[in-house]
């Protein structure tokens, strides 16, 4: 008798694993959905904007530079996407909750938000500031923290909602003159996890999403320091190539349907799958690996200022331009041409 009812026990909890896995898969409809993306104003903000409009989702976007903002609403407006547009600096959590009740009000609810503003500052650790790894942390995790406090009350009340974490592959192997970067996004990415454990019974999903190396012209916007010129040279390439980053656009449409199936984490491009799988499997060999990558980067300098990707970009020229040129191509398309 115990046995039949252990066995009956398994069959039903069997059963029950299977529709739930099931569900998982089933694709949600977007369409009508309100989607709240930071750092909608450029590269993969802006990719993601166009991806979710073109899944019949209004969109909201946010970012800091006012004139980028509007550029990238113009530019979403022309090509039939409805887009609403809000200045804001993530960093601070009143503009944030200032934001989140100016997204009520103008679309009645949010129902994603994809916390996606970054910034990049590449160059030796003994050039880095504690100033600049504050920075760092301001924007890609407190950001993120902010926005996602401000959305749950009311995603809390309707018992639903997706919250979308733009990690990155930094946020899992810290990678060489990126380590502001790398200890922001190692930060978020323990934050989007432990949400969405803890959200889930409040009907809320919570997606991390782990990209590498993306072609969308960031270089740009990005700050150099230490020898700023030969620092810049190397992101350039590595941002650029089809060898070593992935398409903006490719990469928002599996985050569009990473939230459409509800997964838990996406790790995007081959590279990145490749190194996540190797540092979990082997991560003191990564390490040594990574140790004689840095030996092929610039040197720290005695000058701990810093250089703007602009200026660094337009002093490109020969091989150099040539080798980078499908990153400005994309920066042109996604707000952040090389101006």
């Amino acid at each position: 008798m115990r046995i039949s009812l252990l066995a009956g026990a398994g069959l039903v909890a069997g059963a029950a694993a299977a529709y739930l896995l099931r569900a998982r898969d089933r694709p949600e409809d977007l369409r009508g959905r309100v989607v709240l993306i930071t750092g909608g104003s450029r590269g993969l903000g802006l990719a993601l904007a166009r991806e979710f409009g073109r899944r019949g989702c209004e969109i909201s976007l946010c970012a800091r530079s006012r004139d980028q903002l509007w550029r990238a609403q113009a530019m979403l407006t022309e090509e039939g996407f409805t887009a609403s547009a809000f200045p804001c600096d993530v960093s601070s959590a009143v503009e944030v909750e200032e934001l989140v009740r100016s997204v009520h009000e103008r679309h009645g609810r949010v129902d994603i938000v994809v916390n996606n503003a970054g910034e990049i500052l590449v160059g030796p650790v003994e050039n880095m500031t504690e100033a600049d790894f504050r920075r760092a942390m301001d924007t890609m995790f407190w950001g993120p923290l902010h926005m996602t406090m401000a959305a749950l009350p009311e995603m809390r009340r309707r018992g639903s909602g997706n919250i979308v974490n733009i990690a990155s592959i930094g946020g899992k192997v810290a990678i060489p003159h990126l380590i502001p970067y790398c200890c922001a996004k190692f930060a978020l990415t323990a934050l989007s996890e432990g949400m969405r454990t803890e959200l889930a019974r409040d009907g809320i999903r919570v997606t991390t999403i782990a990209p590498g190396l993306l072609r969308t012209g960031s270089d740009v916007n990005a700050r150099f320091k230490g020898n700023a010129e030969q620092e810049a040279a190397w992101f350039s390439m590595a941002a650029s190539t089809l060898v070593t980053s992935m398409s903006a656009e490719l990469a928002a449409a599996r985050i569009a349907d990473a939230v459409e199936r509800g997964e838990s984490e996406v790790v995007l491009s081959p590279q990145a799958k490749v190194l996540t799988r190797l540092n979990g499997a082997f991560p003191g060999a990564i390490s040594d690996v990574l140790t004689w990558v840095n030996r092929l980067l610039p040197e720290a300098t005695k000058d701990n200022g810093e250089a703007a990707g602009i200026d660094m970009i337009r002093q490109q020229s020969g091989v150099l331009r040539f080798l980078t040129a499908s990153g400005r191509k994309a920066g042109e398309q996604l707000n952040q041409a090389a101006v």
